[in-house]
């Protein structure tokens, strides 16, 4: 993707947030979706987000993220809102001095089962994480013809006797995240973990959050029951358990899915093909629920 001007990254509208005109101080690397720069404006560094442009084809939320934003803000969760686009094109934050975390220490693991169970005593937002209708919209997205449709469809059916199990173990509605990935935490120089990129919030059930950052930070079985131990704050449960691996399936699916509608609307992401590689993962997966 060519490298962008000055005068196409600012929005034009840049007085509503700031009394300078800002500057671009570089690109921020790491994001799937949008594209992010560092900015300076001011006298402080600030985080520009310009949203993508197959926002609609990802089946995202500007309204619900500025609202699970402003719940986040107020409680110290994410970093500090600077502007919600009205129009929502971008986004501005404060920008977090920070580190990655280490979520194979204890300590940052500790911290981050705090952060999520912060997130979840937060309130509810309108919007909601309906699985099935999510997963449904994904897959209208996804092109008949393309080489993984397929095997998207066996894996689908493979995944409906998950999607009823963890239904039936659902325990109600939190404000969740949905994307705790490794590149949406940051821990912060002032010794606080935050997270960031809520472009996915909506309320929904607590142990998709779980699923995510059990499966992202690929543990092995002891340290995913520690974390639920240390999320729950007491030894888990074998309902629990369950309850888990339930969602970590349904994660796994749900993420091929989102590489597959990138995959299928290129030249609207910018995304490299990865059609192999999403075949590949279906096939694993699949393999993983047999």
């Amino acid at each position: 993707m060519p490298m962008r001007t000055p005068a196409e990254v600012i929005p034009s509208d840049w007085a509503h947030w700031s009394h300078s005109a800002p500057t671009v101080v570089k690109p921020l690397s790491g994001g799937l979706t949008n594209r992010s720069y560092l900015i300076h404006a001011d006298g402080e560094l600030l985080v520009l987000r310009r949203n993508s442009p197959a926002s609609s084809q990802l089946d995202l939320n500007r309204m619900a993220e500025a609202q699970a934003l402003r719940l986040a803000d107020r409680a110290g969760l994410c970093a500090p809102v600077v502007y919600c686009d009205p129009q929502q094109r971008y986004l501005v934050t404060r920008f977090i001095q920070g580190t990655p975390i280490d979520a194979n220490q204890s300590p940052d693991r500790e911290k981050l089962a705090a952060l999520v169970r912060e997130i979840h005593r937060q309130p509810t937002i309108a919007a909601a994480l309906e699985i099935e209708e999510k997963i449904s919209r994904y897959r209208r997205a996804i092109a008949s013809h393309a080489t993984f449709a397929g095997a998207l469809d066996t894996l689908h059916r493979k995944i409906e006797p998950h999607m009823a199990a963890a239904a039936h173990l659902s325990d109600g509605m939190v404000l969740c995240h949905n994307d705790l990935q490794e590149n949406n935490l940051i821990a912060g120089l002032d010794g606080r973990l935050y997270a960031i990129d809520w472009e996915y919030a909506a309320s929904g059930d607590a142990y998709f959050d779980l699923a995510v950052i059990t499966e992202d930070f690929d543990w092995d079985t002891s340290a995913r029951e520690n974390f639920l131990a240390n999320y729950l704050q007491r030894i888990p449960g074998e309902r629990e358990l369950q309850r888990l691996q339930h969602w970590q399936h349904i994660y796994r699916y749900l993420a091929l899915l989102w590489y597959a509608v990138q995959d299928c609307h290129r030249d609207l992401t910018g995304a490299p093909d990865r059609s192999d590689s999403i075949h590949r993962e279906a096939e694993t997966l699949l393999r993983r629920l047999y």
